[in-house]
């Protein structure tokens, strides 16, 4: 008679766990991504300093972000730690949570719309995963380079067709990058010089350039991440600068607080 091993989480580990009971000594949880396995959180890894009332940490049902300190697989025990979370490493796991669920929702729809099976759907999870860290973050690549970015996958026509569909209707995260050009140019033609150099570079989509009242113009720029928007900002600044400066003008930028436009 074969009996089936529990997974159970690896030590230095940030898992998401619901906390199911509150104790004067800490608070027993169970690990939402290990199918409810139970650790504990003892009262002197819930935060700093001395706790008079472990309740005012962590209540029941409560979802906490922990690390995991110890793991004695034999005895099935878990020991979990709140105090020593970073809010960085929260923020991050909270985000990957939050893709599975997305991910989830998506094969969900897909399923119901291709009418696929169980098996289907397994199959399919895997071969993105293979190639992706998340279902979501496929999806997303297929919605902004279309189905021949997992072509390798070997996706059925018709399941494909429906997976098309559905990337097409979500929207991409996006982020924004923007400052204040100062442009002057003091030439009986300084106003075309600059309308000229400033329309120019305008013909990527992903750049916008606002008039604020002369000398100020803002420019943003809107990609998929930070890094992308930052590789396009500086070739396009040293563009208009050059241009505007051997046609004797000016030229400074002053950059803006930049922003997500879309939360992924």
């Amino acid at each position: 008679m074969s009996t089936e091993i529990q997974e159970m989480p690896e030590q230095g580990e940030i898992v998401l766990a619901t906390v199911s009971k509150v104790m004067d000594h800490g608070a027993y949880v169970t690990l939402d991504e290990y199918d409810d396995v139970q650790g504990f959180l003892h009262i002197s890894e819930i935060a700093p300093g001395w706790i008079r009332s472990v309740n005012k940490f962590v209540k029941d049902g409560e979802k906490k972000v922990l690390l995991v300190k110890k793991v004695n697989p034999d005895r099935g025990d878990i020991d979990l730690s709140l105090k020593q979370v970073s809010n960085d490493q929260k923020k991050q796991k909270l985000k990957e949570v939050k893709k599975f669920e997305k991910g989830k929702t998506l094969l969900q729809n897909l399923k119901e719309k291709a009418k696929l099976s169980d098996s289907d759907i397994e199959k399919l999870e895997d071969g993105l995963y293979s190639k992706y860290d998340s279902v979501y973050d496929a999806f997303l690549e297929i919605g902004r380079n279309g189905i021949d970015s997992v072509k390798e996958l070997k996706i059925p026509k018709k399941t494909a067709t429906v997976i098309e569909e559905i990337c097409s209707k979500i929207k991409l995260p996006s982020v924004e990058i923007r400052g204040i050009m100062e442009i002057t140019n003091s030439k009986s033609d300084g106003v075309e010089i600059i309308k000229k150099t400033l329309l120019d570079a305008t013909k990527d989509s992903t750049i916008d350039i606002t008039y604020l009242g002369a000398p100020k113009y803002r420019l943003s720029i809107t990609s998929e991440d930070f890094k992308s928007a930052e590789k396009s900002l500086k070739p396009i600044i040293a563009e208009i600068q050059s241009i505007i400066e051997k046609k004797k003008g000016t030229f400074s930028f002053t950059r803006e607080e930049s922003k997500k436009t879309r939360e992924d």
